[in-house]
């Protein structure tokens, strides 16, 4: 394998790792095994209507990624042209 062959590879593989990374899939991945492990969690603890009460992080995980390209335009913009 020559060396621009390795770049290829190595720039795909990271294209795929960037894509994943703001992938609306590992989005709910992450936010179904949240729930699932505060429901246990306050299954487990008898807390009444635990699985009310289990949506809480998922849903603050959520909204907190949707933000975040909103932070992330205003951050580039303002802070990091500056520098």
């Amino acid at each position: 394998m020559n060396d621009i062959e390795a770049l290829h590879k190595r720039n795909s593989r990271v294209e795929a790792d960037k894509a994943w990374e703001t992938s609306k899939t590992r989005r709910a991945v992450i936010a179904i095994g949240t729930y699932v492990i505060a429901c246990a969690y306050l299954a487990f603890l008898q807390v009444p209507q635990f699985y009310l009460h289990a949506a809480v992080p998922p849903v603050a995980f959520l909204i907190s990624t949707l933000s975040l390209p909103i932070i992330k335009t205003w951050w580039v913009e303002k802070i990091y042209q500056k520098s």
